[in-house]
């Protein structure tokens, strides 16, 4: 591996005020960012990241490979949950192993975030439409962790529907917001939008390094939560993401031969959600213990995504 490209981002400030995060709990330390303020820097994230997207596709012409990049987004997020559920359910509760599957087959857009600023150190930009590749992914792999959890849980009879499951989906204020933000960044003008890009440009990585500030506190506290759960799930949390990225990196390129949109495909395959997945699980599958499938993700997917995965996901795309 280009021990330059570790290096590189492991010196990151985005990355290091994360790594704060965890001492400041390690430590026990009062430092907190206020939950009203940490919403407001999610939310302007999503709108940042989505606006930006929108605008390049705004000046892109949809072609085959835009089209061939949604529907690889859209197989990859029911692949990954339907050939985790069986190696899950093995080990875990069907509920369980239905709600790990599915936060593995949706997308981190904190991830996207990261990946984007990694490649933004890199000099390497990316197509607009992945951003509406990633939106897309959110919900399929809810739809197929759900319809595994009825077909094998003979008990379940928690009252929800797949109907009702993909309108909770759509409806979540992270796939919304994002989608809602591409859709405007297509229809705005150009030349009105240039009047705030100090807000989506200029101030991003500022409010990207706080936001994972508090993600590193975030990620320490609930790792203790996780640990009672065995040597099985640390692992699969570390394994299946740097398979599903690593296959990835490589077979995207039979859709794209552009390094950024594959690194970012790589990323999307290998990140697990957090947000979107658990506000959904709450309704479908509500005996999963949340305090199983979030640390996973949370505290062991996305430190290893950052620290370790995006370097090796770039190396084999550029190797």
């Amino acid at each position: 591996m280009n021990f330059q490209i570790l290096t590189s981002n492991l010196t990151n400030p985005t990355l290091l005020f994360f790594l704060l995060g965890i001492v400041a709990c390690v430590i026990k330390s009062d430092l907190e960012i206020p939950e009203s303020s940490f919403k407001f820097i999610s939310l302007y994230l999503l709108f940042s990241i989505g606006f930006k997207g929108g605008q390049e596709l705004n000046h892109s012409v949809f072609n085959s490979e835009i089209g061939y990049s949604f529907l690889l987004g859209m197989v990859i997020a029911a692949a990954i949950p339907l050939y985790t559920f069986f190696i899950l359910k093995r080990k875990v509760s069907i509920s369980d192993a239905a709600a790990i599957a599915a936060s593995y087959g949706s997308v981190s857009a904190v991830t996207f975030v990261s990946a984007a600023s990694f490649l933004e150190i890199q000099g390497i930009t990316f197509g607009g439409h992945m951003v509406a590749v990633m939106a897309l992914m959110e919900f399929p792999a809810i739809i197929v962790g759900f319809v595994l959890m009825m077909k094998f849980e003979k008990s379940s009879s928690n009252g929800a529907t797949l109907g009702k499951i993909i309108r909770h989906s759509l409806s979540n204020g992270s796939v919304l917001m994002i989608m809602g933000s591409l859709l405007i960044g297509i229809i705005a003008d150009s030349k009105q939008a240039e009047d705030i890009k100090p807000f989506t440009t200029d101030i991003f990585k500022g409010f990207l390094a706080i936001f994972l500030l508090e993600m590193g506190m975030t990620t320490a506290k609930r790792f203790k939560a996780f640990r009672k759960h065995g040597l099985f799930v640390l692992l699969f949390a570390i394994i299946i993401p740097a398979i599903n990225g690593s296959l990835v990196a490589y077979v995207s390129q039979y859709v794209t031969n552009d390094v950024g949109n594959r690194f970012i495909f790589s990323i999307l395959a290998a990140s697990a959600s957090y947000i979107a997945v658990p506000a959904a699980m709450r309704i479908a599958a509500p005996k999963a213990d949340p305090g199983l499938y979030i640390p996973m993700a949370l505290g062991v997917t996305f430190p290893f995504n950052i620290t370790i995965g995006m370097p090796l996901y770039f190396f084999i795309i550029s190797g």
